[in-house]
């Protein structure tokens, strides 16, 4: 018989809290089997569907929050993301790179970056896991992965509601889940969501502004306004729908069938993006002199100016900006049991479309970027697996993974002050049409062989063979008369790439005794080469601007999980090093409206963290947590491309390729905070007439870090401290209960990535350079969301 998964959290108490002491018990699938996360060589989090509730965990963006070294942020550009584990992360403005830390839904890869516009509820677990995790999770898990498992058909009927409001955003939420048998052998579940905001998080203060255009065909000067886009951002409207059938006709086997609709509208796709730093000393961005560089949570978005707007493809009629993303999957999960094995085979499809049209981060009186984009993405993939009881001493897991992609890009941009009235229709404002296609296929072998040569050694030996073949095509099939010297028309850009790599694991577990594991090994992984396919091609663009080699992880953990106390204290620590080659970073020169992606050559990352759990018998409910993280990761070997507006002094004195280079070996790599940590609890209690209360919070501090992958020092985020607090009543018999959840208590300003604002930055490699302005990839500000649950 079929039985989801379930994980006590670390730091979570139960609902009936008051009458466990000690810790529960935290089981992990992170070796595709149910373990204890005490007893399996891995560095993880573990959060269970209690402590995503209260934490109201949502979205990949807050999940962040749940590990100190963890960090992401959206971007609709590109990728659509970067997440960054341990200092390692891709910028988010190619879309051809993939993340360093997979995420995987309900054993599926997910590769696109836009998975974050998909909202995740309804959920059994969440585990993070740390450090390089290919030989289970297959490639692109160089840095670490996020593990989601959605919840199943419940033996019993089930109807559960959820209604919340959010104060900031002023979001109304509601939820609606049906659960149970429907006859002997099938059951079903469906979930819904529903959420929209009439405001949002951020202050969109662009105004009203005056733009002369030069037509070009007639060298007449033509007066546009770009108009004020209005509103707080987002103003997200979010729907989800989940439906899954459970079959299971026999003891042995059961068939697990699960599909996903979900679509996502934002206001804007530069929601987040605020101008954080100016890099001409007057504390104002260099495309609007009276548009200021400070930590607010402000944006200066604007619709495109009249005229232009619909004139893009994929353009609104009125030229506002927004972002639109439709999804859909499908996933079957077949498992038969046989006397010592069990056979495991997960199949899926999904699809995905994310459209946006933008103005531009900053709005400007004498220049203007009106852009679209669509990207439709296609994947279809399955993993077959089965694992093997030998005997009493020896396990075998063996595998094989197949993945076909197809990824359609589409571009489209507008600059002012140019158009051309000789030109057909709307190509009279259209600067440029590049369309592009990504074709992609991968071939995965993987296994591994569990020995127990004493009952207390256990010797772990694995290794994945991965194949993959890649076909890119990019082309500006329409650039603007007089922009075709800036911007070739019909040279296409092309390549088949084909990519082979083997990735070993060996690990060593000892069982020192009942309370103490101790552990260390060796872990490799690899992350695809590829194709940038939203690279925008100018005239000195070659091949080598829009291909990338894979990146390798190579590293050595040694670590200790322990209990004390009666079961009342747990304990564990790792200790790191693992050294990465040809680590994919993606640049944009703001100045030139340059794209490259390139590799550096090693970055190392070694480091220490410890987390610690206690529930003290003397105060039954009380569950306190903390972890501690010393990370130090930097480049090793890496001649760079000069951020924009880099000077020869400040270090742009080599060449990269034909341009301008920089050596930043020893150098931090982005987002990488030598320390980090987090300390919290939850503490449930009954307080008579049948009902429970529970407090909790965690406090998250960050040392200070880099945003750029090129080391500009605008970039800079401060240290600073991150509060969420969440107060929960609820019946003993959890019918219902009501919660206030507060996250970013402090209202700290910080960001998970940055962008050059384009047409800032002048001179580089030059003694008079003039860096460019820096925006900020910023996280949610200082919410309150109150949430009414019923259980039926």
């Amino acid at each position: 018989m079929f039985t989801p998964v379930l994980a006590q959290v670390e730091g979570e108490a139960s609902a009936r809290a008051t009458e466990i002491q000690g810790l529960e018990e935290v089981i992990i699938t992170a070796r595709k089997q149910t373990e204890s996360l005490q007893d399996v060589p891995v560095s993880a989090v573990v959060l269970s569907e209690s402590e995503i509730d209260r934490r109201n965990l949502t979205s990949l963006e807050r999940i962040a929050g749940s590990s100190p070294e963890l960090f992401v942020a959206r971007s609709s550009n590109g990728s659509g993301a970067v997440i960054t584990m341990r200092g390692i992360g891709s910028q988010s403005t190619s879309i051809g790179i993939e993340q360093s830390t997979a995420v995987v839904v309900d054993g599926v890869y997910y590769g696109s970056g836009f998975f974050l516009n998909e909202a995740l509820f309804d959920l059994d677990t969440i585990e993070i896991l740390k450090g390089p995790q290919a030989l289970f999770f297959g490639k692109n898990a160089t840095a670490g992965v996020i593990s989601v498992t959605t919840k199943s058909p419940s033996e019993e009927f089930e109807l559960n509601t959820r209604v919340g409001y959010e104060t900031t955003a002023e979001e109304v939420s509601a939820e609606v889940i049906v659960s149970g048998p429907i006859s002997d052998t099938w059951s079903g579940r469906l979930a819904l969501r529903a959420s929209d905001m009439a405001d949002g998080y951020f202050d969109n203060l662009a105004i009203a502004t005056p733009i002369t255009s030069f037509d070009v065909a007639t060298g007449d000067l033509i007066e546009h306004v770009q108009q004020p886009h209005g509103g707080g951002m987002p103003g997200t409207s979010e729907r989800t729908l989940r439906g899954t059938l459970l079959w299971e006709p026999t003891d042995r086997f059961f068939a697990n069938i699960k599909a996903t609709l979900s679509s996502r509208e934002d206001d804007s796709n530069a929601w987040n993006m605020a101008p954080v730093a100016c890099g001409n000393g007057t504390g104002f961005t260099q495309v609007n002199p009276e548009v200021p560089c400070r930590e607010e949570f402000d944006v200066y978005v604007p619709n495109a100016p009249d005229g232009f707007a619909g004139a893009l493809p994929g353009m609104k009629e009125d030229g506002s900006s927004f972002n639109d993303y439709e999804a859909w999957s499908l996933t079957a999960i077949l498992e038969y049991a046989l006397e010592s094995a069990t056979i495991t085979s997960i199949f899926n499809y999904n699809s995905s479309q994310n459209r946006w049209g933008l103005g531009q981060n900053v709005h400007s009186p004498t220049s203007f970027i009106a852009a679209t984009q669509d990207s439709q993405l296609d994947v279809f993939s399955n993993e077959t697996r089965v694992a093997w009881d030998v005997s009493d001493s020896v396990d075998i897991l063996v595998g094989a993974y197949y993945q076909n992609s197809k990824r359609d890009h589409d571009q489209a941009a507008a600059f002012a002050p140019i158009e051309d009235s000789s030109q057909p229709g709307d190509l009279r404002y259209t600067s440029y049409i590049k369309p592009s296609t990504v074709d992609g296929e991968t071939l995965s072998l993987f296994g591994q062989v569990k020995w127990k040569i004493v009952p207390d050694l256990e010797l772990a030996v694995g290794a994945r063979y991965i194949h993959e073949d890649n076909e890119g095509f990019v082309v500006q099939s329409f650039v603007l008369p007089a922009l075709q010297g800036l911007f070739p028309q019909d040279l296409p850009l092309s390549a088949d790439q084909s990519f082979s790599e083997t990735t070993p694991e060996v690990t060593l577990t000892y069982f020192l005794n009942d309370n103490v594991t101790l552990y260390g090994g060796y872990k490799s992984a690899y992350k695809s080469g590829g194709f940038s396919a939203s690279a925008l091609i100018v005239a000195a663009t070659t091949i080598d601007d829009v291909l990338f080699d894979p990146e390798t992880a190579d590293g050595f953990m040694f670590g200790v999980k322990s209990t004390w106390l009666n079961n009342q204290l747990r304990v564990n620590a790792e200790m790191y090093r693992t050294e990465y080659k040809d680590l994919q970073v993606d640049f944009f020169n703001s100045d030139t409206f340059q794209f490259i992606t390139t590799n550096a050559g090693k970055a190392l990352v070694e480091g220490v963290e410890v987390n610690v759990d206690y529930a003290p018998a003397q105060v039954p409910g009380l569950i306190l947590n903390g972890a501690v993280v010393y990370n130090d990761a930097t480049y090793e070997d890496f001649i760079a491309p000069c951020y924009t507006g880099q000077s020869i002094a400040a270090g742009c004195n080599t060449t990269f390729g034909a341009g301008k280079g920089q050596d930043l070996s020893g150098s931090p790599t982005a987002v990488a905070p030598k320390w980090t940590s987090s300390i919290g609890g939850v503490y449930s209690f009954d307080i008579g007439s049948g009902l429970e209360l529970t407090l909790g919070s965690t406090i998250r501090y960050s040392d200070d870090y880099l945003g750029s992958n090129f080391g500009s020092p605008l970039s800079r985020q401060d240290s600073y401290f991150n509060v969420d607090a969440s107060v929960r009543l609820s019946k003993l018999d959890s019918s219902w209960e009501l919660s206030l959840v507060a996250r970013n208590l402090t209202n700290s300003f910080h960001f998970s990535s940055v962008l050059d604002l384009p047409n800032s930055g002048t001179g580089t490699g030059t003694d008079s350079a003039v860096p460019a302005d820096v925006i900020g990839l910023v996280d949610a500000p200082r919410t309150f969301l109150l949430q009414l649950s019923n259980r039926f």
